[in-house]
């Protein structure tokens, strides 16, 4: 099975390859390929935690040069612990680690670990534990924190140093192109961070089944998980910057999923949707990265890029993965809707999808809980949520009540995968962050601000000494 890969909003790392004896130009079968389960496909869990590589104190990212940047840190990583490098135009910009796991760089010099794909929950869980306290390790030698959770919550676009990427150029000339739907790319790409989680389906109804319950179920999520409250080290109200941001980052490739809203959403249905859609930018033949064409990708599999080339399979996967919705479908899903929590409760993320997404009768449940907002329903708890938290109201409800019945349902699966022998025991701890939060009412972002008004003293070193690996 292609493994679980990572997904960062450059996102361009690849969930297939052309279809042997396949003509170059990709038609609907070929379209319809890369959702296709493989033969013998089972259902594992992927984790991917986005970090920031911080100095300690002043709280600012660190710069992709210099003797304490973080080429320094990748470089060194690599002469440790081996991998095969990734580069883009010959700059180091990520690893490929020999036990199948990732390192990549986001362009705001955030670093995302992404698990190999596990044979369960708490497999994944010690591997990415282990894998950041090797990288906090690493990073500390150099005089830099691995912070997760909250973003860069002591900078902004203008104070990051951008890592040179060659994609990141024309994807901010693409989202200053369009205007204010694009106002805050910037944001999401220097200073965003996530922790995003991998699932399998099985079939074209495991396909359905899981997909419209986890879009039903992102605003609740989302919600329940708001931490993002600092901007340039300034709270301005905001319990997530993060969310509000991806409201001005392209609408049309972020969000909400429409399709994915209705009962018998299939894999069609998601093709005919991201056919509407224009890519950002596709790479030519000689492996250089271009602006694409500013209309459908429907009309480019029709009359080819502005060069005269014709599209392939491999810009079909590119296509899938410059589209950031909630969940992000290409050969597995990937669960987006969520703020990085605290390094404590990164468990809790994963513990919540695969409790509801790898147990029947909790996935079916939670999608007739919430399966019948519509889109306009999730579109206004999207707008309000990075104000409210859990005092957001979904359609009328409020999302503290649904967010209960969530996670009951998801202690419920865990169970059932604990009593099957899939998992052990002590993976339902990994959602007691939640059962406080709901407890409490206070969510990850009003703790963040309490104890940043209180023993943080508004210091970004006592910040960091507080929240790093």
């Amino acid at each position: 099975m292609t493994p679980h890969r990572a997904s960062g909003p450059d996102g361009d790392a690849g969930q297939g390859s052309a279809p042997p004896g396949r003509p170059s130009r990709p038609d609907r079968d070929d379209l319809r390929s890369l959702f296709v389960p493989p033969p013998g496909a089972r259902e594992r869990v992927g984790i991917e935690v986005e970090s920031g590589l911080i100095d300690p104190t002043t709280g600012r990212s660190a710069s992709y040069q210099g003797e304490r940047g973080i080429l320094a840190v990748l470089e060194t990583m690599l002469s440790e612990w081996g991998g095969e490098r990734q580069q883009d135009a010959g700059r180091l910009t990520g690893i490929l680690l020999p036990d199948g796991s990732q390192i990549t760089l986001e362009h705001g010099g955030q670093i995302e670990y992404s698990s190999a794909p596990g044979t369960g929950l708490a497999a994944a869980v010690a591997d990415t534990r282990t894998a950041l306290e090797r990288v906090a390790e690493l990073a500390d030698r150099f005089g830099l924190a691995l912070v997760p959770g909250a973003g860069l919550p002591f900078d902004r676009p203008d104070t990051v140093t951008w890592v040179p990427m060659t994609r990141g150029a024309i994807m901010r000339d693409f989202f200053s192109s369009i205007g204010e739907p694009g106002s805050r790319a910037l944001e999401i790409m220097a200073t965003s961070t996530s922790t995003q989680v991998t699932l399998d389906y099985l079939s074209a109804e495991d396909f359905t089944e899981k997909l419209r319950m986890q879009i039903a179920a992102s605003p609740v999520v989302a919600a329940l998980l708001v931490n993002s409250p600092l901007r340039g080290g300034v709270s301005n109200g905001l319990l997530s910057h993060r969310s509000q941001a991806w409201l001005r980052m392209d609408p049309r490739r972020c969000g909400v999923l429409p399709p994915a809203l209705r009962s018998d959403v299939g894999i069609d249905d998601v093709i005919d949707w991201a056919l509407r859609i224009p890519m950002v930018y596709y790479r030519t033949p000689e492996g250089r990265y271009r602006p694409a064409p500013d209309r459908p990708f429907a009309t480019i599999l029709e009359r080819g890029f502005d060069d005269g080339s014709m599209p392939t399979f491999d810009h079909w996967v590119s296509h899938m993965s410059q589209i950031w919705t909630n969940v992000r479908v290409r050969r597995t899903l990937e669960l987006r809707a969520a703020d990085s929590p605290p390094r404590h409760a990164i468990p809790a993320v994963p513990a919540l999808w695969t409790g509801l997404s790898y147990h029947r009768p909790a996935r079916i449940a939670a999608w007739d809980l919430l399966g019948h907002y519509s889109e306009q329903d999730h579109r206004a708890a999207m707008d309000a949520l990075p104000y409210q938290g859990l005092r957001t109201r979904l359609g009328g409800e409020p999302v503290r009540e649904l967010a209960t019945e969530l996670l009951r349902l998801a202690r419920t699966g865990l169970t059932a995968r604990v009593r099957a022998g899939l998992e052990p025991q002590h993976v339902l701890s990994y959602l007691d962050p939640l059962d406080e939060i709901l407890t409490t009412d206070r969510t990850f972002a009003e703790q963040l601000l309490t104890r940043w008004e209180s023993d943080l003293r508004r210091d970004p070193r006592r910040y960091v000494d507080a929240y790093r690996v």
